[in-house]
């Protein structure tokens, strides 16, 4: 007879002295499987990337806000360049703040197990920057064809 078919025996005879006491929960979480830190790992690799598009927008921003400086200032409709570098850099920044939060968001949705994909953002970002690349190419072609004297090919 095994043991728990003995103590389920002295409980239906009412002799207690041989049942047995489940053992208390272990105060340690449980080991951390494989998926779940694929999960944190993938979570960080796509902060690092939307990180890189971060510094990408303001490079592209700094950097069209001061192509205005190569253009001589009477040359009509070269003014409005650095509005474009303003805009990239700003998104840039948002950038930095919005995939903070996501990540950390995520990173409470995985340790709940609670994770769910959620699209709008890409959605929304796409956008902006489409219509940022948008202003970009109308600077860039709207541009006088001479720089400082020299005829642009």
């Amino acid at each position: 007879m095994t043991q728990s078919s003995q103590a389920i025996d002295n409980s239906t005879t009412g002799d207690r002295s041989q049942e047995t006491i489940a053992p208390a929960p272990s105060p340690t979480p449980p080991p951390r499987s494989g998926s779940r830190t694929r999960d944190h790992l993938a979570n960080e690799r796509t902060y690092l990337a939307w990180m890189r598009t971060a510094i990408a927008l303001i490079g592209f921003g700094v950097l069209i806000a001061r192509l205005r400086y190569l253009v001589s200032p009477d040359v009509p409709g070269t003014g409005q360049g650095w509005l474009v570098g303003l805009g990239l850099s700003s998104i840039g920044l948002v950038t930095v703040l919005l995939s903070t939060w996501h990540y950390f968001a995520v990173l409470k949705a995985i340790e709940s197990n609670t994770y769910e994909p959620n699209s709008r953002w890409v959605i929304l970002f796409s956008l902006v920057v489409t219509l940022l690349g948008a202003g970009v190419l109308y600077v860039l072609f709207s541009a006088p064809a001479t720089v400082k004297g020299f005829p642009m090919m």
